[in-house]
């Protein structure tokens, strides 16, 4: 095979859409923490969907040009630092094919090690061990073999690629020891290993095609035209629950989180199973949704487009907000954290958190509402900053500030010390320091056995997170809750905010604000926060 042209190029990007579609939930489970959100697989999967569909849908058969139209769906599709980092090597290859119209292999080999220095220039503080490492490795190992050996078969490029990309995948855990002592690989570098024997499979003429549910699930969403309506796919599902579904599962928080991609929600829960009713675009993201909960007893998938093209109307367009010097945009999970940012002038609250990372077009999307001479954006979470980062870059007439802050109890501070009165600078040095100075701390529960930094961790058992590190893991909430607030208090702390959320009560957080008073001398605040995943997000000052 000399050449790639375009027509074989649609059918090698549908071919691994379909590969990383298949595999979402084993590279999910690849996560290094036990906590109920790994979720590399699905922003991975959310991302290249939105490329790829978009790429299928150019009536040309260039190379360049479906590459273009690739690379933009991509970054406005990308979705948490793995979505963000894919985005970037298919950028770096788009650069690399610009002006072909087909490409042969020592321009497919080049593409590709574009690919990886592009990714690489994203990244700030590139960390090796991870997708990063594998799409170097590999692309530079197969960019010598096709110097050295001459190589003029695009098969031979792939092969290449493939073959040292998995290499190179296994070698993660040498590099993270973090990966060694969970025993696993990395999971974005596997993410792009099953993209990479997606684009090989179409090669060899056996593309990949989406399996069961998601099948039903994609076919539908394939037929969407420009124009549709934004729900347009009747998602319906009976969940049997886990034995962890069962002691966990909120109804509140499960439509919370439906909310995100759909709306004309109905959940219902009866002991062991739960009926769900949602209408979506992303049929594929409920089931993924429903899928953390327990097994499936019946799941279907209709498109509605054609029952609701006459009586559905499309919605105005927002006006354009007044005209202001700031404007903050940050993001929350949970009603009640919504409220609390809201309350401290937050303007626009983008709906997500580690379950469910919003892309770089919803901050598209947000900055575009507003009208102000400076925008905050505060991404409350370290998966969502490249996203609210590349999205500012797009929006690149605007003067846009993302400020680092990594957890809710951060994007708090922030904004409890932004001045709509005083300049810019101050502002950001205020709220900089704001984020420095907070502890944060966090309580939800174990979906796995395993050990992380010699803590051993049972499945089910409550663990507490102080900052970046799991510090302690016991079967009780309440025991673990004050036990990662032993760690966090010291004779400094004053203000302690502690934020409860849809599986704890105002009760137990009344119980929690008692011991942190009996213990300390810090005032405590307390709100009902609604979040799901966490029990109680703890903040110390």
């Amino acid at each position: 095979m000399e050449k790639i042209n375009g027509v074989l190029f649609k059918q090698m990007l549908e071919s691994g859409m379909n590969n990383l579609s298949n595999h979402s939930a084993e590279i999910d489970a690849l996560n290094v923490f036990p906590v109920p959100d790994g979720d590399t697989g699905t922003n991975m999967h959310l991302t290249v969907s939105n490329g790829v569909k978009e790429a299928l849908k150019t009536n040309s058969d260039s190379v360049k040009d479906i590459a273009k139209t690739l690379s933009r769906g991509l970054l406005m599709g990308a979705r948490g630092n793995s979505g963000v980092i894919t985005s970037q090597i298919f950028r770096g290859i788009y650069q690399a094919v610009e002006d072909l119209d087909d490409m042969d292999a020592s321009q497919l080999a080049h593409a590709l090690v574009n690919g990886s220095r592009v990714a690489y220039r994203a990244v700030m503080r590139p960390v090796e061990g991870t997708i990063l490492t594998v799409v170097r490795e590999a692309a530079d190992y197969t960019y010598a073999y096709t110097t050295t050996e001459e190589v003029t078969d695009c098969m031979d490029v792939m092969k290449k690629m493939v073959d040292e990309a998995n290499a190179s995948l296994q070698r993660t855990p040498e590099l993270l020891p973090v990966l060694a002592e969970v025993g696993v690989v990395d999971s974005g570098g596997k993410g792009l290993c099953v993209i990479l024997e997606g684009f090989l499979a179409a090669m060899e003429g056996q593309p990949v095609q989406l399996e069961g549910a998601k099948a039903a699930g994609e076919s539908a969403q394939t037929k969407v035209e420009g124009g549709e309506e934004e729900y347009g796919f009747c998602t319906e599902f009976i969940l049997k629950l886990s034995e962890n579904g069962i002691r966990h599962f909120s109804e509140t928080s499960f439509k919370d989180e439906l909310a995100t991609i759909g709306n004309s929600i109905v959940c219902v829960q009866d002991e062991d199973l739960v009926k769900v009713h949602v209408h979506t675009l992303e049929p594929f993201t409920a089931i993924k949704m429903g899928r953390r909960q327990g097994r499936f007893i019946k799941l279907k998938v209709e498109n509605m487009q054609e029952q609701h093209d006459n009586i559905i109307e499309k919605e105005e367009e927002e006006k354009m907000a007044e005209h202001k010097k700031y404007a903050i945009i940050t993001v929350a999970p949970g009603d009640g954290i919504k409220k609390m940012f809201t309350e401290l002038r937050a303007d626009i609250v983008v709906g997500g958190g580690q379950t469910m990372n919003p892309s770089t077009e919803d901050f598209v999307s947000a900055v575009e509402k507003l009208n102000a001479d400076h925008i905050f954006i505060l991404p409350n979470n370290s998966n969502i900053v490249l996203a609210a980062s590349q999205a500012a870059q797009v929006c690149s007439n605007q003067d846009i500030h993302v400020l680092p802050s990594k957890t809710i109890p951060q994007g708090l501070s922030a904004c409890v010390m932004f001045n709509p009165d005083v300049e810019l600078e101050d502002n950001l040095a205020e709220m900089n320091e704001a984020i420095e100075n907070v502890k944060s701390g966090e309580v939800t529960y174990a979906i796995k056995d395993t050990t992380y930094d010699g803590l051993e961790i049972k499945k089910d058992e409550y663990m507490g997170i102080f900052g970046k590190d799991i510090c302690v893991s016991c079967p009780d909430c309440m025991e673990a809750t004050k036990k990662l607030l032993d760690k966090m208090l010291d004779d400094d702390s004053e203000l302690v905010t502690l934020i409860y959320g849809d599986t704890a009560t105002e009760e137990q957080a009344e119980e929690i604000a008692a011991y942190i008073e009996d213990n300390s001398d810090a005032e405590v605040e307390i709100h009902e926060g609604n979040q799901p995943i966490y029990s109680f997000i703890i903040g110390v000052e």
